[in-house]
């Protein structure tokens, strides 16, 4: 017999939708100090790049991070009177420059089926895995593109 009653909270674990960009903030200084005692590796930079109108408000950019000789992009995003003049691949190659500088030997993102794996694909990004079903009836894909070395 399947249990129709919902899950009871646990009121020891507060389950919050608005967390403020301090605890997150907190959340990532503490994994990131965890890594570093745990690799001893400690180069880890953020990485953006913002593109504002004359009202300060952004149309494009990107943003992610380098560590360990990787660099991770998180989100590439172009307003829709944007798109379609090249900005992507622009932002895209800017981002991969960098890396490279940083001393990163790849990139790795994911991309979710409906919205640009093709485009990372043209430009020489690897389809490593796809997770079906995330979102419901669509699919997250993780891309890699090695830097430097051409493969």
């Amino acid at each position: 017999m399947i249990d129709t009653e919902p899950p009871v909270p646990d009121p020891d674990l507060p389950v919050t939708d608005d967390p403020s960009p301090a605890d997150i903030a907190a959340l990532d200084d503490a994994i990131h100090a965890f890594n570093v005692e745990a690799t001893g590796i400690d180069d880890g930079r953020l990485l953006a790049i913002l593109l504002r109108g004359p009202d300060g408000t952004p149309y494009a950019g990107l943003h992610g991070h380098s560590w360990g000789g990787c660099c991770e992009i998180k989100v590439l995003w172009i307003a829709e009177s944007h798109r379609g003049a090249g900005l992507g691949t622009r932002l895209l190659q800017a981002a991969e420059r960098e890396a490279v500088r940083r001393g990163c030997r790849q990139i790795v993102l994911t991309s979710h089926s409906f919205q640009a794996p093709g485009f990372y694909e043209q430009h020489g990004y690897r389809r490593l895995a796809a997770i079906e079903g995330y979102p419901a009836g669509h699919a997250q894909v993780v891309l890699t593109k090695r830097l430097g070395d051409g493969s």
